[in-house]
């Protein structure tokens, strides 16, 4: 008898679970259950088995996120000099650094594109002051007393009025924004969801690290163009202090985050640049993606901007 044909095994085509709106939508409403505190449910086993179910699909996104910047990061350096200097020139070279939606909201956005753009951002939010808060269980103690100062700033210094987290929830009260979830596109929940996974999955908490550090390296210039789009458009200071806040405070956080947080963690053992390169790098391509969704949506197909 002649031997039998071989089978043909056909793979699925890769997809990445990132553009995935059901998914994110999924994943983002969990997120909204599983972090605020509750009393225990005599569902508890029923609860575990969805956490674990939405946990493994979680660490797909990660995943996945982490692939798309793989390479990339393995080019960082692994002395603490060498990485210092690489993680500062992100500001520069990173992804979605530089990006032409910036310059358009501050001159050129009308108050409903500037409105949608907001929603969208809020909806993005995974909250600054929790991702510190669940990153720094454990650290050493130099990189956690800065997490601790940075935390203490994000909580407004122990003043309500000056809680960071409350001041964008009143720019999205003056602007009538709910930020839904249904109606968020998936680039801004791939972000929340990649933020709040690398914070709350303790394996990856060098990648929080990076993530975290890259905000407050990169989000200064980008603040303060869409504060001057607010400011353009007619919204009082008390509206868009948030905006104005982080256009100056994080140049500060940036500093110290790289002196306090990055250096020594580096130094005492050089395996974690790897780690923190790539939640930099993840966080930035997150950010990247939604900038470009953003003009799409605002620009038309192309993400070209109209004329002036």
């Amino acid at each position: 008898m002649g031997q039998a044909a071989p089978q043909v095994v056909t793979q699925r085509p890769h997809r990445d679970p990132c553009v995935d709106a059901d998914l994110m939508r999924r994943l983002s409403y969990w997120n909204r259950r599983r972090l605020p505190p509750r009393a225990p449910s005599c569902e508890r086993r029923t609860e575990l088995e969805h956490n674990h179910k939405l946990t493994l699909l979680e660490g797909e996104v990660l995943e996945a996120v982490q692939g798309v910047i793989a390479a990339r990061a393995s080019e960082a350096p692994h002395d603490e000099n060498g990485f210092a200097d690489w993680f500062e020139a992100l500001e520069r070279s990173g992804p979605g650094q530089g990006d032409a939606l910036f310059p358009w909201l501050a001159e050129h956005a009308t108050y409903q594109e500037m409105r949608w753009f907001i929603e969208q951002e809020v909806a993005g939010e995974a909250g600054f002051d929790d991702l510190v808060a669940l990153t720094q269980i454990k650290l050493p103690e130099r990189p956690k007393l800065e997490l601790a100062r940075n935390y203490w700033d994000e909580m407004g210094r122990g003043n309500a009025e000056g809680m960071h987290g409350p001041m964008l929830g009143r720019l999205a009260g003056a602007l009538d924004i709910t930020a839904e979830i249904d109606t968020t596109l998936a680039p801004p929940l791939a972000l929340n969801v990649t933020m709040i996974g690398l914070a709350a999955n303790r394996r990856y908490a060098f990648h929080a690290v990076g993530a975290l550090g890259v905000i407050e390296l990169t989000a200064p210039g980008r603040a303060r163009l869409v504060a001057a789009g607010l400011r353009r458009l007619g919204l009082p200071p008390a509206e868009r202090r948030y905006f104005d806040l982080h256009a100056t405070l994080d140049v500060r956080h940036s500093e110290a985050w790289v002196h306090e947080v990055i250096r020594p963690l580096v130094a005492e053992d050089g395996a974690r640049a790897r780690c923190i390169a790539e939640g930099a790098l993840m966080r930035l391509v997150c950010g990247q993606r939604c900038f470009d969704a953003y003009r799409t949506h605002l620009w038309g197909g192309d993400g070209v901007a109209p004329p002036s």
